[in-house]
């Protein structure tokens, strides 16, 4: 008996140092996770946030473009984020992300000890242990995931720290709409509102139930379930959503099976810079904020930032006007490229015309000096000599084309040549009573064509330069349109106005016989009364009135052949000088920004309009009058569908265009030195619309007038444009007479002029002397 107490006595003591061993080394484990905790919390493992930072998280904010209607046109970003608040998120979204991610999220206070055990036993093999306020937590101030075993948990340490303040400073709906303010999908979606508006084509608020269980089921991997890419895989993945929904008692088991075989109706709309609407004028706009914010600093003296600040741009931009402008500009160049392409067929220096094998190298050199790939190549000090080399290996290639992107094989330098020889095209359409630019389109395809042709763009004006020459005729002289002139050749001697040389203009008719009343000399474009009219004024005056019309003139020649538009100007320039005539004689600066706000909707700016008196009301009231006749009997006549003696190029055989407008219209068509450049502003009386058609290279155009000139290339973007204005009554675009000043002096009805005066010959001033 004494010896089995003995032993048993011996037994305790030998395990005596286990037990202190494990309680001892429990102990320092303790300590040691108490100690990890602790200098995680003071920033040992990485930056931690303090108060201040909680109250305040750190977010990247999109600069959000706005159209005077309300409708999002774009953005500017780092991260293409755009906050909104807990109402705006639909209740099923919510029950979806908490069914599918965090089951107990309402209950615990940051971390689900059950989750963490339950995953720390079947190694994750039955769902992760990562709450809502965790996931949150990686999201606003920890660094990408780590790599190891040792960095992520210190990492997951973080996390729980972090986890368990945010519980502490917010309340759950805050938590779960932080969560969707800084959730990031690929196709530049950041955020709940990017990745509604991107995938499905709509506010997050609208959201379906289907839908909002298909993007909390993309959460798992953004990038692996891509609903472009792996349509049925993300599918199978919502449907998982339902049944984690249904399981938590959101759904209804007929409503499970009912959404389940409900498809997955995508609206994709991508909001990357290249794409959407208006892809232009944001760039153009992106200048003008780039400015600003140069000259307006934050009150604290820091300078605003474009892309993180969230800013709020309200435009000037008709989103409906500006999407017709861009379908008519596709519609008509489309169209017109195949009739381009056919005439070139031939044309063995295609797409080239009137060049010799040393300008067309000249100018494709050129263009491989300005590519990426010879920037790139430079940049890696490859030598000219392999650079050039380079240019002509064969290389898999996607091309744009107007029946979509292509692949195929083809060397740089063939490259260059495809892409210069498609056509181009701008269009601006603005308000001229308040210079708001309502619709802006700077070419084809912003993504394949940077160049913008609305404001960057500066090419000769041809024809639509002479209402400059008649305004300030009328002006000076008051002219009426119904003031007779004859058609017969007219010379300015060498020496008069500065000309090296005699110039005597021809009529592109062909006819010099008889007399012309002023209206119908510019409706037919009859350039030797325009010479005549110019010879009266003189230069000066013409380039006097330009420059007050908003037009940059310093690079102008003072000669009379500017009369027939050789000079260049923008499309922007044009729309704002013509704008002046419909607003009884006020230039109006045009407008494209009304109000900036910060992100808190404080207003930073505010437009104020800038005016200046130009010509007085009687005087650009008759120009109006004058330009209403192109449309009535000129080159625009084709606007009334009455009439058109060149191919209708859309359907083959059928002459006529499809328009018929009775309202009333003014407006000038132009066309350039070998066609290079087809021009049309057209006018009514609360909008004003410029168009203009070429190719990049002046080199590239049609090889004669039927489908050359402006009254083919550029009219029928015009007409379709108006056709769906006026189709949408919303808009309200005027088809009202143009306002008449009180008192008009000079007689515009031509059948009681020609009562009041015995012959054509009286009817011409005698201080005009011809």
């Amino acid at each position: 008996m004494a010896g089995t107490k003995k032993k048993q006595q011996k037994t305790k003591t030998s395990k005596r140092p286990y037990i202190v061993g494990f309680w001892t080394l429990f102990g320092i484990g303790l300590l040691a996770v108490v100690l990890i905790f602790l200098m995680a919390g003071w920033g040992a493992f990485g930056k931690m946030p303090d108060f201040e930072e909680l109250e305040n998280p750190e977010t990247n904010l999109a600069t959000e473009i706005f159209s005077s209607d309300g409708e999002t046109l774009g953005k500017y970003y780092s991260e293409n984020r755009t906050p909104i608040k807990y109402d705006d998120l639909p209740d099923h979204l919510v029950e979806a992300l908490v069914a599918t991610e965090d089951e107990r999220f309402y209950k615990h206070a940051g971390i689900d000890a059950k989750g963490f055990i339950r995953a720390a036993v079947f190694l994750g093999q039955r769902g992760g242990a990562s709450t809502i306020t965790q996931q949150l937590a990686k999201l606003l101030f920890t660094e990408d995931v780590a790599r190891g075993f040792v960095p992520r948990v210190f990492q997951k340490v973080k996390e729980w720290i972090i986890a368990a303040r945010l519980e502490r400073q917010y309340t759950k709906e805050e938590i779960i709409t932080m969560y969707f303010n800084k959730i990031g999908f690929v196709y530049q979606a950041v955020g709940i509102r990017s990745v509604s508006k991107i995938y499905f084509g709509k506010e997050a608020k609208n959201l379906k139930v289907e839908e909002a269980a298909a993007i909390v089921g993309m959460l798992k991997n953004p990038s692996y379930y891509n609903p472009i890419k792996r349509k049925e895989l993300v599918k199978q993945r919502r449907n998982q959503v339902f049944v984690q929904m249904y399981k938590n008692g959101y759904l209804s088991e007929q409503e499970k099976n009912s959404l389940q075989k409900s498809p997955l109706n995508l609206d994709f709309s991508p909001e990357g810079h290249d794409e959407g609407m208006a892809t232009y004028f944001r760039v153009y706009l992106q200048g003008f904020m780039k400015d600003w914010i140069e000259k307006n600093p934050k009150p604290d003296g820091t300078e605003y930032s474009l892309y993180r600040d969230g800013l709020k741009i309200y435009t000037s931009i008709d989103s409906k006007m500006q999407q017709y402008a861009e379908t008519a500009v596709e519609k008509h160049i489309s169209h017109l490229q195949k009739e381009f392409d056919r005439k070139n067929e031939r044309n063995k220096t295609a797409p080239f015309r009137d060049l010799d094998q040393e300008q067309i190298n000249n100018i494709v050199k050129s263009a491989m000096r300005r590519s990426v790939r010879w920037r790139e190549m430079e940049g890696q000090g490859k030598s000219e000599e392999n650079i050039l080399a380079s240019f002509d290996k064969e290389t898999n290639m996607r091309v744009f084309s107007w029946d979509g992107i292509k692949d195929t094989i083809m060397t740089p330098k063939d490259s260059i040549f495809y892409y210069k020889g498609f056509l181009q095209a701008g269009l601006m359409s603005m308000t001229p009573q308040t210079g708001e630019v309502k619709a802006w389109v700077g070419g084809t395809n912003f993504k394949h064509f940077k160049y913008d042709h609305v404001k960057q763009g500066k090419r000769q004006v041809g024809s639509t330069f002479k209402p400059f020459v008649y305004a300030t005729a009328i002006d000076q002289l008051k002219l009426s349109p119904c003031d007779m002139m004859p058609k017969n050749r007219f010379t300015i001697e060498a020496g008069k106005y500065g000309n090296v040389k005699d110039w005597s203009p021809a009529n592109a008719n062909g006819e010099y016989d008889g007399m012309i009343s002023l209206k119908n000399a510019l409706a037919q474009s009859v350039n030797t009364v325009t010479a005549r009219l110019i010879d009266k004024t003189g230069p000066g005056p013409v380039l006097d009135l330009v420059k007050k019309l908003g037009v940059d003139t310093e690079n102008f020649s003072n000669g009379p052949a500017i009369a027939l538009g050789t000079e260049d100007m923008s499309l922007f320039e044009m729309v704002s000088a013509y704008s002046t005539f419909v607003n009884e004689g006020v230039y109006v600066k045009p407008v494209i920004v009304n109000r900036i706000e910060d992100k808190n909707g404080t207003v930073l700016y505010q437009h104020v309009p800038e005016t200046r008196d130009v010509l007085n009301k009687e005087a650009a009231y008759v120009t109006v009058n004058i330009l209403e006749g192109v449309t009535q009997y000129g080159s625009g006549v084709r606007l009334r569908g009455t009439y058109a003696k060149e191919f209708d190029h859309y359907k083959r055989g059928v002459t006529g265009y499809p328009y018929d407008f009775k309202n009333p219209i003014a407006g000038k068509t132009g066309t350039t030195q070998n066609q290079s450049d087809g021009w049309f502003m057209g006018m009514v009386p609360n909008l004003v619309t410029g168009v203009w058609v070429g190719a990049e290279d002046r080199a590239v155009h049609f090889p004669g007038l039927t489908y050359g000139q402006g009254a083919t290339m550029a009219l029928p973007i015009w007409g379709m444009y108006m056709k769906d204005l006026y189709a949408d009554e919303e808009l309200d675009v005027s088809k009202g007479d143009f306002p008449k000043p009180d008192n008009l002096s000079i007689q515009i009805d031509c059948d009681e002029y020609n009562q009041e005066n015995q012959s054509e010959t009286d009817s011409i001033p005698d201080e005009l002397d011809f």
